[in-house]
């Protein structure tokens, strides 16, 4: 499949996340992702299940590893509806390749970014919205999605 995401970083940052059409609603126990909107934490995407359908304004949402402040238990919140996704696809590389556009697990949360070397540690991956460089083992690292217009596209 040919990917609608450009190689060029500068032309990466205008898919933005938020910006997709979704022609299905979420059902309460889905799995979904939820992209976040706070400053820094833009590219970021969080594991959760729905709760409830808001219908007009999103959903809510409870998250995987996002726990409340006092830390009783995990976090909900209302998510808009440009904001949810579905979970993508358990696609595993064998290898990854220079340019490649991936999500890295880091700070509770799948981060997209692009592979920029390779060591015995494992991937160098670059982040745009961060502008930070860090190694992560394979395991830690999927192939990096976009959900469009409701099917998942990527760049293999």
């Amino acid at each position: 499949m040919t990917s609608i995401l450009s190689r060029n970083p500068k032309s990466s940052k205008s898919a933005a996340p938020l910006q997709r059409l979704q022609p299905r609603r979420f059902r309460r126990g889905d799995l979904v992702e939820v992209a976040s909107v706070q400053e820094g934490f833009v590219g970021s995407y969080y594991e959760g299940t729905v709760v409830a359908d808001l219908v007009k304004d999103g959903y809510v949402v409870q998250y995987r590893t996002l726990l409340k402040e006092d830390l009783s238990g995990p976090l909900r919140e209302v998510a808009t509806t440009a904001e949810v996704r579905p979970r993508p696809p358990p696609v595993m590389a064998e290898d990854f390749r220079l340019h490649d556009l991936v999500d890295a697990f880091d700070n509770d949360g799948w981060w997209w970014g692009r592979i920029t070397g390779r060591n015995r540690d494992g991937y160098a991956v670059f982040f745009e919205t961060t502008g930070d460089e860090i190694v992560y083992p394979k395991n830690r690292l999927r192939i990096h999605h976009e959900w469009m217009k409701g099917m998942w596209i990527s760049q293999s």
